[in-house]
């Protein structure tokens, strides 16, 4: 088993809603040092930059500051790590985790992150069609729009993971 933090970098988690990224950060920092503490791998991913492709909205906003793909501290840092950077929303899309998680023999997947309908959405989809048995972290996700963040917890996201509370797996790792 696996914890895969999406996106928990200082040029997401500062933008809002601040609060609900506050309670993403702790209950996923308290994860990781959990998963570490058992011998258990943390992969920890960040956004570095935008999919090549036509988008009808785009988000660029000029260069982004030096330290916006930054891993948020509170997240700590181990040599075992797996850190992938990526330019798509899912983390398995372009990247090497895939074939990071199953050289560990890895067949199973938390997800925490930002943004919910984004990033870990995205990510959890591709764990599933690749066959990886998912969980969400549900006090452990947040996204900038509210209706995104509920529809994916309660419509999307039970169809294809697990969908559970940070203490429930803090428990269980025990």
């Amino acid at each position: 088993m696996a914890l895969v933090v999406i996106d928990l970098q200082k040029g997401i988690v500062g933008l809002p809603p601040a609060d609900d990224a506050a309670a993403v950060v702790k209950n996923a920092s308290r994860l990781a040092h959990a998963f570490r503490a058992r011998g258990r791998t943390v992969a920890l991913v960040s956004v570095v930059g935008a999919a090549p492709g036509r988008a009808d909205v785009s988000h660029t906003g000029g260069e982004l500051p030096a330290d916006f793909a930054d891993l948020v501290a509170e997240l700590g840092d181990h040599p075992d790590d797996i850190v992938v950077q990526k330019r798509s929303w899912g983390a398995f899309s372009s990247t090497d985790l895939d074939e990071q998680l199953r050289s560990r023999g890895i067949t199973q997947i938390v997800l925490c992150g930002i943004a919910t309908s984004m990033g870990v959405e995205s990510t959890a989809r591709f764990a599933h069609e690749y066959g990886y048995n998912v969980v969400v972290v549900r006090d452990a996700v947040a996204d900038p729009e509210p209706a995104a963040h509920t529809h994916s917890l309660e419509t999307i996201l039970p169809r294809i993971a697990q969908v559970r509370g940070a203490d429930e797996l803090h428990l269980e790792l025990q």
